[in-house]
């Protein structure tokens, strides 16, 4: 490339939240590039997400970016045309034991202060939503009607479509490789294909958040865990909503099911301790660890055969709650790291939000988010439902 071609902003990362950034971005009228260093979009932790949507979260940040989420998935095939297979089946966290009982009861108060639609319902209630968990025991739980699910390939590719016909430009199989900064900000990218100018840069890129900082010499607390996750043969329709049971064991903090709008039932669960690194090979411990307690919480799905399995990344901050915002160091350089494993329900409000930021027409509401997401926080806790 001889000359830098000069964009207005440049997205790193073609992901959960860099596709649906670049598409407001866009919309906008803002010239938008993004680079990606894999093939076609959403093919990095993007197609490891089992594809759960919901605002259900203890973080009010979180709350109020995902409910924009489930705002844009829900409309989109009436807006575009185009099936993200949306389903609004809802999300359920079971309580067994008073310990889960209190932690859900407690956080019902801020979640329905934020404008969440979530109820406590008692075991016969519970069991009326979702017949087939384990009576034994059972306390009751919270279930969120409005939360659901949809395919995190095809969302990627439809806001990547969307992002192209609204104007925005994509580098596949491109790596970034520095950034070229001037007098303190911005000035442009550089991949091992050449160079691009641009004013704003935006770190969308996932597990790989951190290296792409360091390029601007910022140090982000962001590092990835692995999680497994798996999919069934498809069955006929028996459960609406996400189950959620987030009893601890020495092994797993919690695990979570659904059925998918084409019949597999998908699982994942968080192991405990953490597995931190870049490894994504699956291991034989993880569907013996899964099906035990999963079978335990739903007997029926003793007998479902699994398809496949597979490990995925989280880029965790040490709060659970993202990193946004612009860096203090570097003009220019805007954070959007650190999704904890939920970029896929996170990532088409704060793309949403970056756009007004970028165009300097935040609201109140955004203002507010960002001040929460604020890279330069005080780290405090941990979020209640990671």
């Amino acid at each position: 490339m001889s000359a830098a071609k000069s964009f207005d902003v440049i997205v790193v990362g073609a992901g959960s939240v860099g596709a649906p950034t670049a598409l407001f971005l866009a919309q906008e009228g803002i010239r938008t590039l993004v680079i990606d260093k894999f093939a076609s979009p959403g093919q990095g932790s993007n197609k490891e997400a089992i594809g759960g949507l919901r605002a259900t979260h203890s973080d009010p940040a979180k709350i109020r970016i995902c409910l924009r989420s489930l705002e844009i998935f829900g409309s989109w095939e009436e807006r575009h045309g185009r099936s993200l297979e949306w389903r609004k089946g809802g999300y359920s966290f079971a309580a067994y034991t008073e310990r889960e009982e209190a932690t859900l009861k407690d956080l019902l108060v801020a979640q329905q202060r934020f404008g969440l639609n979530i109820h406590w319902l008692d075991k016969k209630q519970l069991l009326d939503v979702i017949p087939d968990l384990n009576p034994d025991g059972l306390i009751g739980g919270t279930y969120s009607p409005d939360d659901g699910h949809a395919s995190p390939l095809l969302a990627a590719n439809a806001f990547y479509d969307e992002a192209t016909r609204a104007g925005a430009e994509f580098r596949f199989r491109e790596n970034v490789t520095g950034l070229v900064i001037e007098g303190g900000r911005v000035r442009g990218v550089k991949t091992d294909e050449g160079e691009y100018g641009a004013e704003v840069v935006i770190d969308a890129a996932g597990p790989w958040g951190a290296e792409v900082a360091r390029l601007a010499g910022l140090d982000v607390p962001v590092r990835p865990d692995s999680h497994e996750g798996a999919v069934t043969e498809p069955v006929a329709r028996f459960l609406e909503p996400m189950v959620v049971d987030i009893h601890p064991t020495d092994t797993s903090a919690n695990y979570y099911f659904y059925q998918h709008a084409t019949g597999q039932i998908i699982f994942c669960i968080t192991p405990q301790p953490s597995i931190w690194g870049f490894d994504t090979r699956e291991t034989s411990a993880f569907l013996p660890m899964v099906a035990r307690r999963m079978v335990r919480i739903m007997p029926r799905l003793k007998n479902l055969r699994v398809r496949r399995t597979w490990r995925g990344l989280y880029p965790m901050t040490p709060d659970g709650a993202p990193l946004v915002g612009w860096a203090r160091e570097v003009e220019g350089f805007l954070l959007a790291v650190g999704m904890c494993g939920q970029g896929f329900m996170i990532g088409p409000g704060l793309g949403e939000m970056l756009a007004h930021l970028v165009k300097g027409n935040l609201s109140a509401k955004d203002r507010e988010i960002l001040e929460l997401l604020s890279p330069y926080r005080e780290f405090k806790g941990m979020e209640k439902l990671k």
